[in-house]
């Protein structure tokens, strides 16, 4: 495969990320605030990869790596949060409520967002939808790092 051929399919990866999670989305699976963290650079990498095939610029195929990567990071952490293995943004999860007096806890009800990081609304064999954007979005990494390094 070409290394233009390979940006190309890199791009439409992304690309075919991206518009899983907004099917996802349209059939009511409403995205928390993690889940838009990893939406962004993906975006970011159809718009690197569409520059670099157009342009040629094997350059750009670093920061589709990067991109790929970072989507790829942000979607361990987002994994982590839902096992409760750590805690995430306190904008999108919950708290222990031990010790909370009548005030605190009707503020902590009311500010609480609606779509929680913490929670997972899908899954496949145990897996879910950030960990499969994880696992992709690695592989996505790795294979930008190959067209990055493939000869023209």
């Amino acid at each position: 495969m070409t290394q233009r051929a390979l940006i190309l399919s890199l791009t439409a990866a992304s690309a075919a990320l991206l518009i899983g999670a907004w099917g996802f989305q349209y059939f009511g699976y409403a995205p928390c605030k993690l889940c838009y963290w990893q939406r962004y650079p993906h975006m970011a990498a159809v718009l690197i990869g569409a520059i670099a095939y157009a342009a040629g610029l094997r350059v750009l195929a670093w920061l589709g790596a990067a991109a790929t990567a970072t989507t790829g990071v942000i979607g361990i952490y987002h994994s982590g949060v839902e096992r409760k293995l750590w805690e995430g943004p306190n904008s999108c999860t919950s708290t222990d409520i031990g010790g909370l007096n009548s005030d605190e806890l009707f503020e902590q009800i009311m500010t609480a967002p609606l779509i929680r990081c913490d929670e997972i609304p899908w899954q496949m064999a145990g897996l879910t939808m950030a960990n499969l954007n994880a696992v992709f979005s690695l592989v996505l990494a790795v294979l930008w790092v190959i067209a990055a390094r493939k000869t023209a």
